[in-house]
């Protein structure tokens, strides 16, 4: 066991068990969730109930749940934030689907996939509105304002990226300030949100904002490493649509900036190819050169910086979830 993680703490080893602290109120966040979307319109209702099958790790709710356990108090503020930030995450992956022209999530199609999307944009932007407003009733304007504000770097991220889509001179600096903003901005709002509605002082929740940061960028390298070498029927999504979109990630970031002219030469080519083979193209190239390697260390690296924040926090077995998770989110196929 890693030298930081808490002690006397025994982890589950099941994956479906490692919230088990949190189980009630996971379902109670899912409750507000349902409460908040329900629309009694067939139409409305059935786009929503097809979102259910979008659900996945859950990770934003529980890190801003486990958070607030970490730190010894959870309130139904909490539940009610955990619905808010699953809503915001939720509608940016229906966007994403539709920027990426993505066909499969969860091993199901799309909401593009099966109603267009017109019909998607409109679903995403319903979500946002649901959980901006869901924000709003607990009558707390700082609670908002971090909500508001992390949105508007998710979304600036996102608009970032779309900007650079064919900019093979991408540096890992823009890649980075890229991905703070369009996954990492989420993670760390819901430690953030989970300290501070906990009465934690300043320190400890500029620690845990820093935890939940890290944590989002380790995660997104992974993430983009599964587009270029993961298996769809395992990671249950489309994939290599970065490559087909020239959007950079970090592995072909590394590689560009450190290949022979040749070389570089070569991977560009491939890029410009409109042929669908990129992924089977690039891989033993990205292997060979240590780029895979590079970006998975990287991941590691920034994850354990994340887990050392966590030393503001006493030994618990929720502490003790949130330093698993630095490993987990580096060491997944899906």
């Amino acid at each position: 066991m890693n030298q930081l993680l808490s002690p006397s703490v025994a982890l589950p080893k099941v994956a479906s068990d490692l919230f088990a602290p949190i189980a009630r109120d996971l379902e109670e966040a899912e409750r507000v969730l349902a409460r908040t979307l329900h629309n009694a319109r067939p139409g409305v209702s059935r786009l929503i109930e097809h979102l259910n099958h979008y659900r996945g790790k859950r990770l934003r709710p529980a890190l801003l749940l486990l958070t607030a356990h970490a730190c010894g108090k959870v309130t139904a503020a909490h539940h009610t934030l955990a619905a808010v930030v699953e809503m915001i995450h939720t509608a940016t992956l229906v966007h994403d689907d539709v920027l990426d022209s993505a066909t499969v999530r969860r091993h199901v199609s799309t909401v593009n996939a099966l109603w267009g999307n017109q019909t998607s944009i409109l679903l995403g932007d319903y979500l946002f509105t649901h959980a901006f407003h869901l924000t709003s009733t607990l009558g707390d304007a700082e609670a908002c304002r971090l909500i508001g504000e992390a949105t508007n770097r998710v979304c600036a991220g996102e608009l970032h990226q779309i900007c650079q889509r064919g900019n093979l001179e991408l540096t890992e600096q823009e890649y980075f300030d890229i991905v703070e903003g369009k996954t990492a901005e989420l993670t760390a709002c819901c430690c953030q949100l989970g300290a501070l509605c906990s009465g934690q002082p300043a320190e400890v929740v500029e620690r845990l904002t820093a935890y939940g940061r890290g944590l989002g960028i380790a995660f997104q390298i992974a993430d983009d490493l599964l587009d270029l070498v993961g298996e769809e029927r395992t990671t249950g999504k489309s994939l290599g649509t970065d490559l087909e979109q020239q959007k950079l990630t970090l592995p072909l970031v590394h590689l560009l900036e450190n290949a022979t002219p040749e070389l570089a030469r070569r991977v560009r080519q491939i890029l410009g190819n409109p042929a669908n083979h990129k992924r089977e193209a690039l891989r033993p190239i990205l292997v060979e050169t240590g780029a895979l390697a590079y970006a998975q260390h990287r991941a590691e690296e920034i994850a354990a910086e994340a887990r050392a924040e966590l030393v503001c926090l006493p030994a618990s077995p929720c502490r003790a979830i949130l330093e698993a998770l630095t490993e987990r989110v580096v060491h997944r196929s899906a």
